[in-house]
């Protein structure tokens, strides 16, 4: 792939990260498919209730900070192209799914395991597939009923992923109903500072 269009697609990536960093009220408009009420009707105390019950929801799962989801999405879309290699983890190489994600989530930073299915078990908080949000890891079981693929959440549906030998690491979209019917959960992969601060308040 050519290093101008890389640049350009992760400029696009990234911007609503950036614009959402500077202004955390902003809400990115038609995010998985919700487009957010305005701010200016006043809920009714039904309304309240549920926002309050679904604030203290997300409290529990805290968002991966601005800049480390985008240092994620950059390493990731910065290696689109590159081929499918079973047990590789590097441009050089080649990435297989889980390759793909421990290279983006850079290992000084988050402690991931191998393989995708031990990434799906013991690793992480499990999020809704509503609460979304770009760096999240989503898994997939294809062929197989346990968890055997992963890719990285990027917004608007789409994530990116390794998808199999002959191909190469690409963007694609959950809409389809290929990946709706082999989805399983998604995780939210915090850095190891803030997991170890998880375990203590508990």
């Amino acid at each position: 792939m050519r290093p101008f269009f890389k640049t350009w697609l992760t400029i696009c990536l990234l911007l609503p990260l950036a614009a959402h960093a500077t202004n955390r009220e902003q809400r990115l408009p038609n995010v998985n498919g919700y487009t957010p009420k305005s701010h200016a009707s006043a809920p009714s105390s039904k309304n309240k209730q549920t926002t309050q019950l679904s604030s203290t929801d997300r409290a529990l799962v805290p968002p991966m900070a601005t800049k480390e989801s985008s240092n994620v999405l950059s390493r990731a879309v910065n290696v689109l192209g590159t081929p499918y290699r079973w047990g590789g983890s590097s441009p050089s190489k080649g990435f297989d799914c889980s390759g793909l994600v421990k290279y983006a989530f850079n290992d000084a930073t988050f402690d991931l395991p191998r393989t995708s299915n031990a990434m799906a078990s013991g690793h992480g908080e499990k999020v809704d597939r509503s609460d979304l949000k770009p760096g999240d890891l989503i898994f997939f079981n294809i062929k197989s009923r346990r968890v055997n693929h992963v890719a990285i959440y990027l917004g608007n549906d789409r994530f990116i992923h390794a998808p199999r030998r002959g191909k190469s690491v690409s963007i694609d979209t959950l809409k389809k109903p290929y990946w709706e019917d082999h989805y399983v959960v998604a995780k939210r992969v915090l850095p190891k500072e803030q997991n170890a601060m998880r375990v203590v308040q508990r």
